[in-house]
């Protein structure tokens, strides 16, 4: 897997020759670059980072500030620090600040991309591992009390975590943004990994306090609890659609009947237009109070002969309907199916 070497200085024109020259390189690492420290800041949240390099003297955010910020937050991250103001004094801090190397400028590439690969190589001395299940792996190295920092990928996703070993106790851990316990719940939840040894670990504070076994179990329940919800939401969103699909649509009336009255009579049934006429509802109205005063009911449908060479069917309703048909029309059929 080829590894990211990020480098930062203020000097654009370097940056681009270090990019540009370590071009050869491209096979065992690939270079990103920033022209400040709070940029690197940034870059280390959001990328997977294995070596930093660092100018000392930068505006903003100079390269001891910088160092202390790794040491703290990303000890296993190391650092090479290159400068142009060298003097022994300032050597000696940054050797002490948790620098793996320190070279003063002007430089030769070859020499720097030497010291980076030599570096790069320690992530895994003590070897790796493919396709392995991560939480019995680590019950390994709990037993067999191992002092060492691990480096994981999720061969599924390719997130990329890191956990720290100091006689077999884990300290800390590390996945994204994430430290601690919640970094150790998204490592453990992975499947399948590939895993990368070194036989040291960054003297740092215990901030898991807990034994393997209950950091995984937990890890399986968490991943169990977001399974569950995302299948419930999954399940939801197939009920929400078959809702959708089921909803009724507001029917056409005219184009019911007219399929009602083909279904049932034929396409031949004499019918010629069928539309809506809210002129004839006052008439409707009038015909369907004489209906109740002579206690025969509303009216559903009405015929009327207007002597025209179409004649006319009224289906009662908030919108009267009007049927046109033809003489030969079977009208008692017509009146019978918009009866019903």
């Amino acid at each position: 897997m080829i590894k990211n070497v990020l480098i930062v200085d203020d000097d654009k024109e370097m940056l681009l020759a270090l990019k540009n020259g370590f071009s050869k390189y491209k096979e065992t690492f690939s270079v990103l670059i920033a022209e400040d420290g709070i940029i690197a800041v940034e870059m280390l949240k959001k990328k997977t980072i294995s070596l930093v390099v660092t100018d000392l003297k930068m505006p903003k955010m100079d390269g001891f500030a910088l160092l202390a910020h790794i040491m703290e937050n990303y000890p296993d991250i190391p650092v090479i620090i290159i400068t142009g103001y060298s003097t022994p004094e300032m050597e000696k801090l940054a050797l002490r600040g948790g620098a793996v190397g320190y070279i003063a400028k002007p430089f030769m590439l070859e020499n720097l991309a030497r010291n980076i690969m030599v570096t790069l190589r320690k992530e895994s001395e003590g070897g790796t591992l493919h396709s392995v299940s991560s939480g019995i792996f680590l019950q390994l190295m709990e037993m067999e009390q191992k002092t060492c920092t691990i480096r994981l990928t999720d061969k599924s996703t390719g997130n990329t975590g890191v956990l720290f070993f100091q006689d077999g106790e884990m300290l800390d851990a590390r996945a994204n943004d994430l430290q601690g316990k919640s970094a150790a719940y998204q490592i453990f939840s992975w499947e399948e990994v590939n895993i990368s040894i070194q036989n040291v670990c960054p003297k740092m504070e215990n901030k898991i306090q807990s034994d393997l076994q209950p950091l995984i179990l937990e890890a399986m329940r968490i991943k169990d609890e977001s399974q569950k919800e995302k299948e419930l939401e999954e399940v939801t969103e197939e009920m929400v659609e078959e809702v959708k699909t089921k909803e009724v649509k507001p029917s056409d009336p005219v184009k019911e009947i007219k399929r009602k009255l083909e279904k049932q009579i034929g396409p031949r049934c004499g019918v010629e237009d069928i539309y809506m006429d809210s002129s004839w509802d006052g008439w409707t109205v009038q015909m369907s109070i004489v209906g109740d005063f002579f206690n025969i009911g509303k009216l559903k449908v009405g015929y009327m002969d207007k002597g025209e060479s179409k004649d006319t069917i009224v289906l009662s309703g908030k919108n009267a309907i009007v049927i046109s048909v033809s003489p030969k029309c079977p009208k008692d059929k017509v009146i019978q199916v918009l009866s019903t």
